[in-house]
């Protein structure tokens, strides 16, 4: 097996600011012919600002759910923009922080049933605080916690953005945070 879908032809359903929507007919590696409904993004940054005990999380209200979320700093890619530039500028944005040192923690797929979306995870040391510098229509609280109780609200559904779960699960993990887990 092959494992491979081609497009035969894409309808583009909604083109807006962040997402693309379309309708697109693929052709199955058996020669069948079916649809596909995707949503295209350039994708994001994630970055887990660690102090060396503690993190960093945001909280803002998120519109599709109506509720407030807690997240590790994070952004949108521009097209084109280097991953590593738009998590310096987010964190700076975002909690007002310039990292020393960046640790790249791979990237996450959040949903590949449905968006092209891939977002990239950096674990960001060496804080030094400046001033935080939120866009207009951005509107967020800075909450400071220890990066193993971080893991731990993940781990009890405390902490449910998964961008967030990834990134700081691997960043505990790169520090030696986990412990040995539940049984």
């Amino acid at each position: 097996m092959k494992l491979n879908e081609t497009t035969a032809a894409q309808n583009t359903v909604f083109s807006g600011r962040i997402i693309t929507v379309c309708d697109d007919e693929v052709v199955l590696e058996n020669g069948k012919r079916t649809r596909r409904e995707v949503v295209y993004h350039h994708g994001g940054v994630c970055v887990v600002p660690f102090d060396g005990e503690n993190t960093y999380l945001v909280r803002q209200f998120r519109y599709p759910y109506k509720e407030v979320v807690r997240e590790s700093p994070a952004g949108k890619l521009e097209p084109g923009e280097d991953p590593l530039e738009c998590g310096k500028r987010e964190l700076e944005e975002e909690l007002g922080a310039v990292a020393g040192r960046y640790t790249d923690l791979g990237r996450f797929y959040p949903s590949p049933g449905y968006t092209s979306e891939v977002i990239h995870l950096y674990l960001a040391e060496e804080l030094s605080f400046t001033q935080q510098n939120l866009d207009e229509d951005e509107f967020l609280e800075v909450e400071k916690l220890p990066l193993r109780r971080a893991a731990e609200q993940i781990l009890s559904g405390e902490l449910v953005d998964g961008k967030t779960q990834a990134a700081i699960l691997k960043a505990a993990a790169l520090r030696g945070l986990l412990g040995e887990g539940r049984r």
